[in-house]
């Protein structure tokens, strides 16, 4: 059986994404372009990763999941998969979740941003041209918008959307990234990695997205993981100082 090659993996991270996941992931390989998809869960008992060999019997050459025991952090996840991808010939590297939160429609546009439009990173900004989300309670889009005004004030980084978590990077900027040290786990970890990346130089590029809350499945988001962002961004910002890029 002839393999069929694409120059780029989405790497979708999981923790009990039963409801999900095979549902996005028909969603993805029914796209124009072809995309293969790494993966990464995290020891969900509910399941997910035998659906997902379940489906690699259907999508031999596109499908690949990287099984880890326990719940070890959003952050981990990425870096296991970045790792993974660097190993192999992918030229772009995208981050997604598996709760259709990110629209797979939009995949398509953060590919051309980087691969037609010359950007290094390319992000899915909730907040790029205006507050574009969809069935969050006010609070929350207050809380996200707000937090990212701060990343924005403390890092002077130049992207709106600093938290946003659907991403294509180029492989070149993840070949120069230490991954190794890159301190955090959460949501910060989306912070650290853009801030990493302008400041080794590199070409950021927002592309608006509608960013829809999960329907299914329950949500990862804590106030533990938020208090990472707000107090992890200060002692990211002071380390940059004394350190070499």
């Amino acid at each position: 059986m002839q393999t069929k090659m694409s120059d780029t993996l989405i790497i979708i991270p999981t923790y009990n994404e039963i409801d999900n996941v095979e549902e996005i992931l028909r969603v993805v390989f029914s796209l124009e372009k072809l995309y293969h998809v790494l993966i990464v869960d995290d020891g969900s008992p509910d399941g997910t990763a035998d659906a997902v060999k379940k489906l690699q019997t259907e999508f031999p050459s596109q499908l690949h999941i990287e099984e880890r025991t326990g719940k070890l952090g959003l952050g981990t996840a990425y870096i296991h998969g970045f790792q993974w991808a660097l190993k192999r010939d992918y030229k772009y590297i995208i981050e997604m979740d598996a709760d259709f939160s990110h629209p797979p429609n939009s995949i398509i546009e953060l590919y051309n941003a980087c691969e037609k439009d010359g950007a290094d990173v390319s992000v899915g900004s909730r907040y790029v041209s205006g507050v574009n989300v969809v069935n969050w309670p006010m609070s929350r889009v207050l809380m996200s918008y707000f937090a990212s005004v701060y990343v924005r004030w403390v890092t002077r980084l130049p992207v709106r959307d600093t938290t946003a978590g659907f991403v294509c990077y180029n492989r070149s900027v993840l070949e120069r990234m230490r991954l190794d040290k890159i301190n955090f786990v959460g949501y910060a970890f989306q912070i650290e990695m853009k801030f990493t990346a302008w400041r080794l130089g590199f070409k950021i590029k927002e592309v608006p997205i509608i960013f829809t809350d999960r329907k299914k499945g329950q949500s990862k988001m804590s106030s533990s993981i938020f208090k990472e962002a707000v107090l992890g961004v200060l002692f990211m910002k002071i380390k940059s100082w004394f350190k070499k890029y």
